[in-house]
């Protein structure tokens, strides 16, 4: 009986032991986005594109960074032309920090194209992770540059406000405004000692 369990717990450790490198590999490949157990979101690599395609890519995201800068350019154009202060700053420093973010990244597409002419294949991974990252981080400078906007952004034309009385309230004529020439003289205190 004592041999028997054992074998039960050898048997019970030796697939845990192999289940640990299978839990792992699914970890990874959940892709990125996915979050680990501490709530961290994870990044990996969802698919492998080659140098070719990684310079084609490196094109079309600093594509996207240029039109998130021209929307906040424009925004900030308005909102210079509202004289609206706060929101000129918040966007300007938005703006800026796109700007900065725009350079950088065609900075980095000149590193990924000299290093794809070398055979680099760890440079120009390298580059093309940064410049991912960047264009993350432009994202959410223009979703911040929105924030700066605020609701009054998604009002379109003048507001109007109307009113409406439910008919079926009785009329308030009967109300009178208290004669002027009447005094009330205040109550007497109860507990004042003569």
């Amino acid at each position: 009986m004592r041999l028997s369990k054992l074998k039960w717990i050898g048997v019970m450790a030796a697939v845990a032991i192999a289940a640990v490198p299978a839990l792992a590999q699914t970890d990874t490949a959940a892709g990125a986005g996915a979050t680990t157990g501490s709530g961290q979101v994870g990044f990996t690599k969802t698919q492998q594109l080659s140098p070719q395609q990684q310079l084609v890519e490196s094109d079309s995201q600093i594509s996207r960074m240029e039109q998130a800068a021209g929307n906040v350019r424009r925004m900030l154009e308005a909102a210079r032309a509202a004289r609206d202060v706060v929101k000129t700053l918040c966007l300007n420093d938005k703006l800026s920090q796109i700007d900065v973010a725009v350079r950088s990244a065609k900075d980095r597409r000149s590193s990924r194209q000299l290093a794809v002419s070398r055979n680099d294949a760890e440079l120009g991974n390298h580059e093309f992770t940064i410049l991912t990252v960047l264009r993350q981080r432009t994202e959410q400078l223009s979703a911040e540059a929105n924030q700066c906007i605020g609701e009054e952004a998604t009002l379109i034309g003048e507001s109007k406000v109307t009113t409406s009385v439910d008919p079926t309230l009785p009329p308030d004529d009967t109300w009178t405004p208290p004669d002027p020439n009447v005094v009330i003289n205040p109550p007497s205190c109860t507990s004042c000692s003569n």
